[in-house]
């Protein structure tokens, strides 16, 4: 079975907007309440609460004459906060996310329809006292609804987020097709190598376009009174300008890489530590501005829905320092040397082509060696350099992982 999320903006009437900040509301005191219990839970007795233990909480909240106010809630959104909550536990445990906070009215608002959502006449009908919302969909819903996140925007608009599931397997992968070396920059944002020509895809520079506008509203913030409306309508327009820099920073970004992934088999990238790359204060608001890890995503989500391969190589792989002609790698690489000559070979290399062309060697050495791909394939390909390589998914069935291992 095959997933499929489509978010649509909603218009909900001005009685259905009070409605929905009544469960935002209460699914987020509950979310902090049972966040609370949990604490206390473990301070006392050393072990934590299950979901169950959680839910069993709810019928009594509703009953008691401070808390009664729940109970005007539709149940399944608490329980789907109680599931939320477990599962941020569970990511914690496991090391994919740090430990749950507690939630705040200031921020955005969400809330979760595990069911009974449905699209009637291009509008969706939810359970419960919100009923049918105007909705526009601007492509058809198609499959079975799922889960339906409903969420409200800083900037006081609100989306729904619906998960539908298809029919029918995912598509195999395949490696046979052009190969892609992407080196991600600030300068230009992609550089892009097919084995043939090397593009360029300029940084577009989204913030600092707006950055000026964003001051001048910021100051006019600072200087109203807190808990004032003008305070409030200043605040939305400051997050009008950050929703605006936003989309238009994912629009830039999903044309490119579905134009790359149309155009190529298999990506391969670096992969980068933007956290740490983030605590140079030089360049931190760019690596921000520039979204790598956005970028990445929808690479990966868009090659996996057509059957594509996307390869993510290890970050301390020298793509910059290595001659991509004679395979000399230089010991320093300062990052304001932009173009540099081989001291083995003499050729003279663009520092930022020339690490799209090793980037994607290494890709096709990494398919070469799971036995996906021949070196023939893809023209020279260097011995293996730098420490050892990551493969984000590989199109190799499970007997290549195990030759790999015993070999190791």
């Amino acid at each position: 079975m095959q997933h499929q999320a489509i978010k649509v903006r909603l218009y909900p009437t001005i009685e259905q907007q009070q409605i929905l900040a009544q469960h935002f509301g209460c699914s987020r005191w509950w979310w902090n309440h049972a966040l609370n219990l949990c604490v206390e839970t473990y301070q006392a007795t050393g072990f934590g609460l299950t979901q169950v233990a959680l839910n069993k909480f709810l019928p009594k909240l509703k009953k008691q004459e401070e808390t009664r106010w729940l109970s005007e809630c539709y149940s399944q959104v608490l329980q789907t906060t109680t599931l939320n909550l477990v599962t941020a536990y569970k990511n914690f445990f496991e090391g994919r996310a740090k430990y749950p906070r507690f939630k705040s009215k200031k921020n955005r608002q969400s809330i979760q329809y595990p069911q009974s959502v449905k699209v009637v006449d291009e509008c969706l009908k939810f359970p419960g006292r919100v009923g049918i919302v105007k909705a526009k969909i601007h492509r058809s819903i198609e499959g079975t609804i799922k889960t339906v996140t409903v969420s409200m925007t800083s900037s006081g608009k609100y989306y729904a987020s619906v998960l539908t599931e298809l029919e029918g397997d995912k598509p195999s992968k395949h490696t046979d097709g052009k190969v892609a070396g992407i080196d991600l920059g600030l300068k230009d944002f992609a550089i892009v190598n097919d084995g043939v020509k090397t593009y360029k895809y300029a940084n577009p520079k989204h913030l600092a376009k707006h950055e000026r506008n964003l001051k001048r509203k910021q100051q006019k913030l600072a200087r109203k009174e807190k808990g004032s409306k003008s305070r409030n309508k200043a605040r939305k327009l400051v997050a009008r300008v950050h929703e605006r820099v936003s989309n238009v920073r994912q629009d830039y970004l999903h044309k490119l890489s579905k134009k790359l992934v149309d155009d190529n088999q298999v990506m391969v990238v670096e992969s980068l530590n933007t956290k740490g790359m983030v605590r140079n204060h030089k360049l931190a608001k760019a690596i921000s501005d520039v979204g790598w890890g956005m970028f990445v995503n929808f690479l990966q989500y868009k090659l996996d829905r057509e059957g594509k391969v996307l390869i993510e190589i290890d970050r301390w792989f020298p793509s910059s320092k290595l001659c991509s002609r004679c395979h000399y790698q230089v010991s320093e690489m300062p990052l304001d040397v932009r173009s540099w000559t081989c001291p083995s070979c003499g050729t003279h290399h663009d520092r930022d082509g020339n690490s799209a062309v090793n980037i994607r060697a290494e890709g096709i050495r990494m398919l070469s060696v799971l036995g996906t791909r021949t070196a023939a394939d893809g023209g020279d390909v260097r011995p293996k350099l730098g420490r050892k390589s990551k493969l984000r998914q590989s199109p190799a069935n499970s007997e290549a992982y195990a030759v790999l291992e015993e070999s190791a």
